[in-house]
């Protein structure tokens, strides 16, 4: 079977060639909801699927759960539902691949490893999505509340359409799909993994596992400082100290204010770079999705920084030692000698029993 993808195709530097891998095929996505309405059964579903560019297909998905994400959260008032949907749809986009090679008689070994690690990925951070309450009916992310307050609601409308909703689907696509699609090309040359491959992949579960120990540091610790809160009883393994600072500054999080975000980040990255491998190319225009999320953690890590640091006095001294992202010390964060008074929330737990036990 000959692939349309494939067919101006010579070497494996073209694989990244955006001239050649998606220009050629725009006119599809264009197409596509008048072709998806003459569809009459399940073949003739097949049949368009498998003769439509899988790269162009994934973007019409992204571009229309956009318009659905927009529609909800207007009708909810709740613009959380990228959130939802961010540890669920990379995975989907990357597996989509992995099944149209299969439909389409090209070799698929080495989507299938990529679809392993992202199946792992997602599993991994939508339980602990689940854990949080992310899915529980009217949960959201805190942020856009404060967001709303400082802006005018015109304001906000506009930046749910563009951002929130659009913006962010067409993210998901763009840091997953894109650089996996110059993978699938290069199968053409390159159809078996190759031990390079099998680095890569180890990589990426490293950095899966990362994000799992520093997530779960992280519960453990959210969970005893809001237990210590609401008894004033001293969890096992955590000091009254610890609990009394507000946030977290041991295990991975002694080096890096944000271990779980640095790894996100890096995981898409090593993405990107794995087809920069795979096409024969130091850099290439998939760079694209990784580089727009790291730019996207810029801010969104920022302003989370500014909330936290107005609520824990002692944060701006974790700031000061301890970088945002990559680890840059091997001495791990350090208490100040001259703290900054603070009001124990052990002290205001047993303020609040001893008022109960007075009644």
């Amino acid at each position: 079977m000959v692939i349309p993808a494939l067919k101006s195709l010579r070497t494996l530097s073209d694989c990244s060639d955006y001239a050649k891998t998606v220009e050629p095929f725009i006119s599809q996505l264009y197409a596509l909801p008048y072709r998806l309405a003459d569809v009459r059964n399940l073949d003739g579903l097949k049949q368009l699927y498998i003769d439509t560019n899988p790269l162009m297909s994934a973007f019409a998905v992204s571009i229309f759960l956009g318009g659905v994400f927009l529609v909800v959260s207007e009708v909810n008032r709740n613009y959380s539902q990228v959130d939802r949907m961010w540890s669920i749809l990379p995975n989907l986009y990357v597996v989509h691949l992995a099944v149209w090679a299969r439909l389409a008689g090209l070799p698929h070994s080495r989507l299938d490893l990529i679809a392993t690690f992202t199946t792992i990925w997602s599993l991994r951070l939508t339980f602990n999505y689940w854990r949080k309450g992310g899915y529980q009916r009217g949960s959201e992310d805190y942020r856009w509340e404060i967001i709303k307050d400082k802006v005018p609601g015109p304001v906000f409308f506009v930046f749910n359409v563009t951002f929130i909703s659009f913006i962010q689907s067409v993210l998901l696509f763009s840091f997953s799909c894109v650089p996996a699609y110059a993978i699938l090309l290069s199968t053409r040359f390159e159809p078996n993994i190759t031990a390079a491959d099998v680095a890569y992949f180890s990589v990426e579960l490293l950095l899966v596992f990362s994000e799992w120990v520093s997530d779960g540091q992280q519960w453990n610790y959210q969970t005893a400082k809001h237990q210590y809160q609401k008894d004033a009883q001293l969890p096992k393994d955590w000091s009254q100290a610890d609990l009394d600072r507000g946030f977290l500054t041991s295990g991975l999080w002694a080096y890096s204010r944000h271990p779980n975000f640095f790894a996100e980040q890096a995981i898409w990255f090593v993405l990107y770079h794995w087809s920069c491998y795979a096409t024969n190319t130091l850099y290439n225009w998939t760079v694209i999705g990784s580089a727009s999320l790291i730019i996207l953690f810029q801010g969104s890590t920022w302003l989370t920084e500014l909330i936290t640091a107005g609520k824990y006095p002692e944060y701006k001294d974790y700031q000061k030692q301890v970088s945002m992202f990559f680890p840059t010390s091997l001495s791990g964060y350090q208490t100040p000698s001259n703290k900054p008074k603070i009001i124990r929330t052990s002290d205001l737990a047993k303020r609040q029993q001893d008022k109960l036990k007075q009644k």
